[in-house]
């Protein structure tokens, strides 16, 4: 359970940036994509790019997103990110490689399933950190891999932005009616169990 963790960072900054990291073919410039959209639909400000070059399957891809109450002028990458993602497990494991920049009291989100209590001890000072069992899940309501959803869910019930029904709308643009009903059992899903642990 969060248990009341949530956080509104507009309250305390007129931009969130959201550094997103995965490997090619899991979603990670899919789920950027649908963030924003979904927070431009619900009246916000949202800006989203990938960062990825000539990769194949499987190599590492970054894509960043910025929410704003105010049109968004900055168009470079995302290196001091509020929020930093992490879509691969494996790369959950490793989470340290990739969390450089992240503002202090930033929020961590890790795809993990029985590593989470192994992880605890090396947890970083002042950052919120947050776990989905993105493979449990997915496996569970598809019967196959599919890490991006969960975590969107995730990340969702904690900034609690954008709403639900908002997400569904652009998803269900997105998506043909089968591939639709699966990805919204995983995200409210994910929305449900994801746990604070840090």
């Amino acid at each position: 359970m969060v248990k009341n963790r949530y956080v509104n960072l507009l309250n305390e900054d007129q931009m969130i940036e959201i550094r997103w990291h995965g490997r090619g073919g899991q979603g990670v410039v899919t789920v950027s994509d649908i963030m924003a959209r979904s927070i431009i639909m619900g009246g916000k400000y949202a800006q989203h790019f990938p960062e990825f070059g000539p990769e194949r399957s499987g190599a590492p891809v970054k894509a960043f997103t910025r929410i704003s109450d105010e049109p968004i002028e900055i168009h470079s990458g995302v290196y001091n990110p509020d929020i930093v993602v992490i879509i691969d497990e494996g790369m959950s494991k490793n989470f340290n490689l990739y969390i450089q920049g992240l503002k202090e009291n930033g929020l961590l989100f890790l795809n993990l399933g029985d590593m989470r209590d192994q992880i605890k001890q090396n947890l970083p000072k002042n950052v919120r950190v947050y776990v989905v069992n993105a493979k449990k899940i997915s496996y569970e309501e598809a019967g196959k891999p599919i890490f991006n959803i969960p975590m969107l869910g995730g990340l969702v019930k904690v900034l609690r932005m954008p709403d639900l029904n908002t997400i569904e709308e652009v998803l269900s643009r997105r998506f043909p009616s089968e591939l639709f009903e699966v990805n919204i059992r995983i995200l409210r899903r994910a929305y449900e169990e994801v746990e604070s642990i840090g």
